[in-house]
């Protein structure tokens, strides 16, 4: 019996959405046929993509945030991932870097493209991949000394 809700479970169409309170929280809503829930994020919300990260057919948040970590003190721009478990949203990657200065991100084809800048001011476009636990660098698709009029092409 639990197999069989569970196979209903990811069958039941399903989205994100952000509510923003105010300037240092955000709730990240998901809405599924039967159930909602939503999660407190208590940092700047910038940006709020999905897609399926992880491969498993289901779409992922991917919520970029301003704040700083336990590892890194700096307020800097961070992607987190959260993911739909029996229909409540639980965090699934909380990232606290890429290798550069996170400037702005986009889920294309099965990608995180994320367009990150460098200490000595160039900027470096990636592409980055689910790992076992964590995202992985695939590829840089271009470097440049100017900043993509602030955000990535969207027509990648």
């Amino acid at each position: 019996m639990l197999a069989a809700w569970w196979v209903c479970m990811a069958c039941d169409a399903q989205t994100y959405a952000l509510e923003r309170v105010n300037d240092s929280l955000t709730y990240l809503t998901l809405t599924t046929g039967r159930y909602t829930d939503r999660v407190a994020i208590h940092k700047p919300v910038f940006r709020l993509e999905t897609g399926d990260v992880d491969g498993d057919g289901r779409e992922e948040a991917i919520v970029g945030i301003i704040g700083r970590t336990r590892h890194d003190p700096r307020y800097l721009k961070r992607l987190h991932i959260y993911k739909n478990v029996g229909g409540r949203v639980r965090p699934m990657w909380m990232g606290s870097q890429l290798g550069g200065i996170l400037e702005d991100f986009r889920f294309i084809n099965g990608q995180i493209h994320t367009l990150q800048s460098t200490t000595d001011g160039r900027y470096v476009e990636m592409t980055h991949r689910w790992r076992k636990f964590g995202l992985g660098s695939d590829s840089i698709i271009q470097v440049r000394d100017e900043q993509f009029n602030n955000s990535i092409p969207n027509n990648l």
